[in-house]
């Protein structure tokens, strides 16, 4: 694995009080950075590894693979940051188009955000510039969790860098929370919250597994949970006419076992897009790129492949 550089992060209460995400003290970080750094070993070397400056902070990515097809980017959910792909690299890098991981901004991660950012057009203007810094005129978007709902932020907001938009089990886009995530998320970020009830309540989220420190990604979650604050409003959920309004094509992958919203509701409303195409996975959970890996593949590529101009040679 090429070397990973850490930038200097926030760190302290004092960030909050700004409403910019910081780790909570320097040991937050320490532990933080070590489950990083030893999660990042675990994916295939990036062939390029960029810091760029946008308005709200400096944004890390990381490019895999070459070709030429139309980029992908991917954007992690909450509390998460580019080893989240794990699983997913190798397959998304034989589509024969370079993959660009990002740590989100304001999330734990190597990108450090500087200014406040409330609304979804601020987050969509982050992206855009960023795209923009990395030379990137058109991109295809695929977002988990609340990285789909970032991904449909742009693309309302800031669509001419967008071919299509893929959101996976998308949070707050097309259905509201439900009771039990707010439970998850509200729990498992309480300063003390003890270790095991964390990954059991990381454990529902992702399908009821046994223990999410079993595996590097939910120790890594587990980490920015306990060690990093973000400092978002609750993200808006995008209305009907919004909705319908979206000028790219979309592909949303609806997990029939989340517990973040109703699947049926979410699936209804996403078929009102004018260019969406819409699956529920009945046995997927929320986490359905770590447990259907190939499969996600396959469906990225054959979408991605009947998008128009998907080829830039």
């Amino acid at each position: 694995m090429a070397e990973i550089s850490l930038p200097e992060p926030r760190i302290g209460p004092e960030w909050a009080r700004r409403r910019i995400g910081a780790f909570r003290d320097r040991a937050a970080f320490e532990r933080f950075a070590a489950v990083y750094r030893e999660a990042m070993d675990t994916l295939p070397e990036p062939d390029e590894q960029r810091t760029v400056e946008t308005s709200y902070g400096t944004v890390r990515v990381y490019r895999f693979g070459t070709g030429d097809g139309v980029p992908l980017v991917l954007m992690p959910g909450r509390q998460s940051c580019t080893p989240l792909w794990r699983t997913n690299l190798p397959g998304l890098m034989r589509s024969g188009r370079p993959v660009y991981a990002v740590d989100g901004l304001g999330e734990p991660g190597c990108s450090v955000q500087s200014a406040p950012m409330t609304t979804g057009a601020d987050q969509a203007a982050w992206i855009d510039e960023m795209l923009a810094g990395l030379g990137l005129p058109r991109v295809h978007v695929l977002g988990v969790s609340i990285g789909g709902w970032l991904a449909v932020q742009v693309a309302l907001h800031r669509p001419e860098r967008f071919a299509s938009v893929i959101a996976l089990d998308p949070a707050h886009t097309f259905a509201p929370l439900t009771w039990k995530m707010l439970v998850v998320s509200l729990g498992s970020v309480l300063p003390g919250m003890p270790e095991g009830l964390r990954n059991r309540l990381l454990g529902w989220i992702s399908g009821g597994i046994g223990n999410a420190s079993e595996h590097i990604e939910g120790r890594l979650v587990a980490s920015g949970m306990r060690d990093f604050k973000v400092c978002f409003p609750a993200p808006a959920l995008p209305g009907e006419d919004a909705l319908r309004s979206l000028g790219v094509p979309v592909l949303a992958l609806i997990a029939g076992k989340s517990i973040v919203h109703d699947a049926g509701k979410a699936a209804a409303r996403a078929r009102t897009l004018r260019e969406g195409t819409v699956e529920i996975w009945a046995e997927a959970s929320h986490a359905l790129n770590g447990e259907y890996p190939d499969r996600l593949a396959e469906r990225v590529r054959t979408f991605l492949d009947g998008v128009p101009g998907d080829r830039q040679g």
